[in-house]
């Protein structure tokens, strides 16, 4: 799948940072990753920590799929309200699922924190109404998510003015949030599996996938076979391919980010993510060097040339809408880019077995707009599957979740 258009920033910034060998003989692990995003570098640095043989395969080079065009906000958030979710599951499984991903924020950052230099930060994120109308929904969410222990304050639309200079008539400000240099995390965490004994290969695509009752065999493109006790496929958006049914819908993203702005500019956007309660959500946060990545515009065109001709049209819509909410800011496109993303109906993501392959093959599906927050989540849950341990949101997360 070409899943990018334009010029992702942390491709741009930061090249080609590890060059793994192309897999050309046979090779037997406990287990096989297919996917060397950040989904499959969390889901194996997790299981090597714990003492599992991993082989990561990935079709590209590493993280140059969907993870160098994620514009990488972590937060517990999940693009379907707590609300909403309660009606569909009930409240203590919807709760769940938001505490999940609270811990999920905290567990990466000490995952970052035994890395260097993958521009980590804990922010505040900042929710906010479109319009007057969203008001009375957005108070019953928050009070919602502070029922259940998630720190979240009320701002009015002084203060939204006051402290952010933005246009808004109210909003939840949350504590729990923060973001990443994606493609740096997942490239980093992938050198240190190979330093440690893993197995990385890049440019090794997977062609056909056998699972029997006591492994699974996968085979390249150029005929090598893979034996396998498990295979966790974290192929991203392209994970679709192995499953007939249909899981989720693709769409294209768009982003731009700036040059460094002066701290005067950024004031308190310096230490907080923005989005907003429309749909599909303009969105900002920092860089650790003082940039502005902005995203937004989704639309449903999944068709790689007519999204590359969008890029520069989107990146100047985003433009003006950012400067209709925060008038004092002068923004300019350093970078444009695009990326295909995908929507599950309910926007929780897919982890663990499918019936169309039996217990041995495992899907990493980590989609909606908190994927690597997704991931971290879906590492914890495969590693208890393939110990054959229970996890808390494993129902909720597999693919027989059923509302209530």
């Amino acid at each position: 799948m070409d899943l990018k258009s334009g010029y992702p920033f942390w491709a741009v910034r930061n090249g080609l940072m590890h060059a793994f060998p192309q897999l050309r003989q046979d090779l037997r692990c406990e287990v096989a990753i297919v996917g060397g995003g950040i989904s499959g570098a969390l889901i194996a640095d997790e299981l090597a920590a714990h003492g599992h043989e991993v082989a990561v395969l990935e079709q590209r080079d590493v993280a140059w799929g969907s993870t160098a065009a994620s514009t990488a906000l972590l937060q517990y958030e999940i693009d379907t309200h707590l609300i909403e979710l309660t009606r569909m599951y009930g409240e203590r499984r919807a709760a769940l699922a938001y505490r999940a991903c609270a811990d999920a924020v905290t567990r990466l950052g000490e995952v970052a924190s035994r890395l260097r230099d993958v521009d980590y930060r804990r922010q505040r994120s900042l929710y906010y109404a479109s319009r007057s109308g969203h008001l009375a929904l957005l108070r019953e969410e928050a009070a919602l998510r502070a029922r259940h222990g998630l720190q979240v304050r009320w701002l009015a639309q002084d203060e939204l003015a006051a402290d952010y200079g933005l246009r808004a008539p109210g909003a939840i400000l949350s504590e729990c949030a923060a973001s990443v240099d994606p493609y740096r995390m997942a490239s980093r965490l992938l050198a240190r599996l190979r330093r440690r004994g893993g197995q990385v290969y890049d440019r090794t695509c997977i062609d056909a996938l056998d699972a029997g009752a006591r492994g699974v065999e996968l085979r390249t493109a150029d005929g090598v076979r893979v034996r396998a006790d498990h295979v966790i496929v974290a192929a991203g958006y392209a994970g679709q391919q192995w499953i007939k049914q249909r899981l989720a819908r693709n769409r294209s993203s768009y982003a731009f980010v700036t040059d460094p702005l002066p701290a005067d500019d950024l004031q308190a956007l310096r230490e907080t993510m923005v989005w907003e309660s429309a749909r599909p959500y303009l969105y900002l946060r920092s860089t650790g060097d003082g940039r502005l990545v902005v995203g937004g515009c989704d639309d449903a065109i999944d068709l790689p040339a007519r999204r590359d001709r969008r890029v520069q049209s989107r990146a100047d819509r985003l433009v003006r809408q950012v400067q209709d909410r925060f008038p004092r800011l002068r923004l300019q496109p350093a970078f444009a880019w695009a990326g295909t993303f995908a929507e599950t109906a309910d926007g929780l993501p897919w982890f663990g077995a499918h019936p169309q392959h039996g217990p041995r093959v495992l899907f990493a599906m980590a989609y909606g707009g908190n994927g690597i927050t997704y991931s971290m989540i879906g590492a914890d849950l495969l590693r208890a599957r393939i110990e054959r341990r229970s996890h808390p949101v494993a129902r909720l997360f597999s693919f027989q979740r059923e509302p209530r």
